[in-house]
């Protein structure tokens, strides 16, 4: 891997955290679409002459080619609304909730997690020791009691959820990095009481439950939703989503699928491919395999079944993404400190499986602390993803070689 001089990484970290507005040049001119609940305007009628074209049904009842029919303007409907995060209908008041993004720690001493099943969205990146760390965007989390075990903070993974406005939670920081950033006014974080955080979270919120005596601590702290709440409304965060917020992703309207029919099959997903490599992932050799009944694929690592101790249940998402981001090693002399960089800002390279299927094309994101990730196919489209929970893996551009589907 190409390695750049150290102070000129660490010198663009800085410039990260220190917010820089201008935007990076876009291949595809797009407008995101703005949270908006007011009710559109009616569709012209059809001439009776030139009948809409009715797309095919499904065994289902459920129309093809949902890629052509995602969802428009936001509408409330019985106190309902359709989730930015998943395309599907909630409580109107949980729809426009920030979500809270939380550190989860993946290692195997470290399973099973708790409550990680109810994540709208799980972002997974490699971390130091070359493994790979989850951050989960929860927005159901009423019923929760604790999510966790929740594990430390990394740069990358905070420029991740500005992307979805949430706010931050994690159990201690990487503080060369991370310290500025996170007690910067561009971050509503609720942490624990350690040191580098300036505004930490109550005793309340975070806690450690015991697991037995072959469970290292590190292992068991986990987050409360209770105190969080209360937290949230000590520190002044905003509770719903701002004008800063525009979107996650786009998804196939109500009774649609995006079939992508002329793409190829991949049923089988790996990440980091099937041996041992040091990308984060060749470790765990982690696998989503699809479920064409129920239009999920299962998660797997470890070589077993990725279970949720909550439900004992196997997590299944809908769509998975892999985002290839340029990746550094931030000591590249040192083996001792492998703390990895990682672009999540920029362009590159993207995987989008969806439906069975697999779209080649490309992510986007500008350097705007707030800037959405966009995803397009292979002619600048952008892709619209069916209705769900979604799986992003960002892959290190370095280690794209080991990407292996079937």
């Amino acid at each position: 891997m190409k390695k750049k001089v150290l102070a000129a990484l660490i010198i663009a970290v800085g410039l990260l955290a220190g917010c820089g507005d201008d935007e990076l040049p876009s291949p595809v001119q797009v407008t995101p679409q703005p949270m908006n609940t007011a009710t559109p305007a009616p569709e012209e009628s059809v001439s009776p002459s030139q009948p809409e074209e009715e797309e095919p049904s499904m065994e289902d009842g459920m129309k093809a080619n949902g890629e052509n029919h995602p969802i428009g303007q936001r509408t409330v409907v019985d106190g309902k609304m359709q989730s930015y995060l998943t395309g599907e209908w909630k409580d109107e008041g949980v729809v426009k909730r920030r979500n809270m993004a939380v550190m989860i720690n993946n290692l195997l001493q470290a399973l099973p997690q708790y409550g990680i099943s109810e994540a709208s969205i799980i972002y997974e990146a490699p971390v130091e020791g070359r493994i790979t760390r989850l951050m989960g965007f929860f927005e159901d989390y009423d019923d929760l009691d604790h999510i966790g075990s929740v594990r430390s903070s990394r740069d990358y993974f905070i420029f991740e959820a500005l992307a979805y406005e949430s706010i931050y939670c994690n159990w201690g920081l990487a503080r060369p990095w991370v310290e500025e950033l996170i007690n910067s006014d561009q971050v509503d974080n609720v942490s624990t009481a350690v040191a580098g955080i300036n505004k930490p979270a109550s005793d309340a919120t975070y806690k450690r439950i015991e697991r037995g005596s072959n469970i290292a601590v590190e292992h068991t702290g986990y987050l409360f939703i209770d105190g969080y709440g209360k937290d949230v409304e000590r520190l002044g965060y905003d509770t719903d989503y701002t004008n800063r917020f525009t979107q996650a992703f786009s998804f196939a309207d109500e009774g649609y699928i995006a079939t992508y029919e002329s793409y190829p099959d991949a049923t089988k997903i790996y990440p980091g491919g099937t041996q041992a490599n040091a990308g984060g992932y060749g470790k765990h050799n982690p696998c989503f395999e699809y479920n064409a009944e129920e239009r999920v694929y299962y998660r797997t690592q470890y070589g077993q079944k990725h279970i949720d101790e909550m439900n004992n249940e196997q997590l299944s998402v809908t769509n998975v993404i892999f985002k290839v981001c340029h990746g550094e090693e931030r000591f590249p002399d040192n083996d001792q400190y492998d703390y990895l960089a990682f672009d999540v800002d920029g362009t590159g390279d993207a995987y989008i499986f969806t439906n069975g299927k697999v779209i080649k094309g490309t992510w986007q994101r500008k350097d705007e602390r707030y800037s959405p990730n966009m995803f397009y196919d292979e002619n600048g489209n952008e892709i619209v993803l069916n209705q769900g929970k979604t799986w992003i893996c960002c892959i290190w551009k370095e280690y794209d070689e080991f990407i292996h589907y079937e």
